[in-house]
């Protein structure tokens, strides 16, 4: 490693553009995205609706905003939600679910961040003179504090026909989607077919500079977009983002099992070290989830010691931290990092000896 080489794991968004993308950047036909008249954010949003096998789909600044506007569009003021108790859209979304749809998230606590349609079916309310109705299910796949674990295709398959026995409507929060279908061997358009509504982010895992989207039905992405506009997401002359989401969208789902496997092989190694409790089997996608208290410090300590190193990592919280490969992260840089890793545990080690 240079001298000024960083290796940033903290996520995969910190992904840059590279030569191809900037170079549609440059060229891109744009207009008017408000109107409809930029061209490049229409061919994106087609494009995505069809590799989804959904009817149509829209361009959003970010995946939370996406994420809103799908519980909004599906509920009413003073409903519930069914969520995983450590979702994304509970924990680090802003409490959007209630300040702008008017919802209350019912949480189910799991140990790996899937939830099973048993689980979900006793926590169903039906509207009553003392408790709000169910009206939503929202699934996180894959799911990020859990570690990048992905869903079971016969486990959405399943929630998604009884919800919608019971007249209930099924969002995917599938910010890494693409992910999950690498890490399962399948399609998008396979994993997300019973749901109604899917987030997913061009600028995680498939390397785009700005921009998620929101894919459904034609009714439910017209409506949407009045509520993109109403929080502040009508892009005007947006193609020269759209151009790099398109990239995007074509070229990187066919590298992502890279990731997958520098993660798996970064997770084996910070496993066999002392202080660290990790389990690589449980590693599926591009997530590596770790605990360090056996270390004796907190991870704010260990991010600063790690930087000093050009590592860069963040914690959860006190105990944990989490790491993330990506594009700009080679196998080779992944091997460095963990090397670093230990270097740094060993001097912590020898520093807790008492002299």
């Amino acid at each position: 490693m240079s001298e000024n080489e960083i290796i940033d794991l903290r996520s995969d968004t910190v992904t840059r553009p590279d030569a191809k993308m900037r170079a549609a950047m440059a060229n891109a036909e744009v207009g008017d995205d408000v109107y409809g008249e930029d061209p490049t954010v229409n061919r994106l949003e087609e494009r995505a609706a069809a590799i989804f096998g959904k009817e149509a789909a829209l361009f959003v600044p970010t995946g939370t905003m996406g994420n809103t506007i799908g519980v909004k569009v599906h509920t009413k003021h003073g409903e519930e939600v069914i969520c995983e108790a450590h979702c994304h859209l509970v924990d680090w979304e802003l409490s959007m679910m209630a300040w702008f749809a008017g919802c209350t998230p019912r949480v189910i606590p799991t140990d790996n961040g899937v939830m099973s349609w048993k689980q979900i079916a006793g926590s169903l309310r039906v509207k009553g003179p003392h408790n709000a109705p169910t009206t939503l299910i929202a699934l996180e796949n894959t799911h990020n504090m859990a570690g990048g674990t992905v869903y079971p295709q016969e486990t959405i398959d399943e929630i998604c026909h009884e919800a919608h026995q019971r007249g209930l409507r099924v969002h995917m929060d599938g910010a890494r989607v693409f992910n999950a279908a690498a890490a399962l061997n399948s399609t998008v358009d396979r994993i997300t077919r019973g749901v109604d509504s899917v987030m997913f982010c061009l600028s995680k895992a498939l390397g785009a500079p700005v921009g998620s989207l929101l894919v459904g039905t034609a009714e439910a992405i017209a409506e949407s977009r009045l509520f993109r506009k109403r929080l502040g997401g009508g892009m005007r002359q947006a193609g020269v983002l759209a151009a790099a989401g398109l990239i995007a969208l074509e070229d990187s789902p066919s590298v992502l099992a890279e990731d997958h496997a520098n993660a798996r092989l970064l997770a084996q190694r910070l496993a066999e070290l002392p202080g660290i409790r990790l389990d690589p089997s449980r590693v599926q996608t591009n997530i590596v989830i770790f605990d360090i208290s056996g270390l004796g410090i907190i991870t704010a300590e260990l991010s600063r010691d790690l930087q000093t190193r050009g590592i860069l990592a963040n914690g959860i919280d006190a105990t944990r931290m989490r790491m993330l490969t990506h594009r700009d992260v080679t196998r080779d840089q992944c091997l460095r990092a963990a090397s670093i890793f230990a270097e740094v545990v060993g001097e912590k080690s020898l520093a807790s000896i008492p002299v």
